[in-house]
């Protein structure tokens, strides 16, 4: 059981990494809320594709009858859904703590008739 699951550690080294330095970067270029933001939307994403690449794979090995590549296919798959899970996790907890965040600055109009 160990054995299966050390294969998947390089895949959340991958992600680790990569969320580690799209925060870094965005904090630096813009905010702390804007970086997580950032973060949110682009894993949301990259997981997103993971998961349907994995569940790909896992459907041509399934049919290739595979199953030791099944059983690699079907933890990344696990991995990448678990992942993507979190993040919607983190979307709901960031929207709950940040309610106005979907709010951008609008074009005002003047209503007292005068046209400057």
């Amino acid at each position: 059981m160990l054995a299966r699951l050390s294969r998947i550690v390089p895949l959340l080294i991958v992600l680790a990494v990569v969320a580690a330095i799209v925060y870094l970067v965005a904090t630096w270029r813009y905010s702390p809320n804007k970086a997580k933001e950032i973060l949110i939307r682009v894993f949301t994403w990259f997981t997103g594709v993971l998961s349907a690449a994995f569940a790909v794979i896992c459907g041509y090995v399934w049919l290739d009858g595979n199953m030791d590549v099944l059983e690699l296919a079907a933890a990344f798959l696990i991995t990448s859904l678990v992942a993507l899970g979190a993040t919607r996790i983190c979307h709901a907890v960031f929207v709950r703590h940040h309610p106005n965040w979907k709010k951008k600055a609008q074009k005002t109009e003047r209503i007292d008739g005068d046209k400057r």
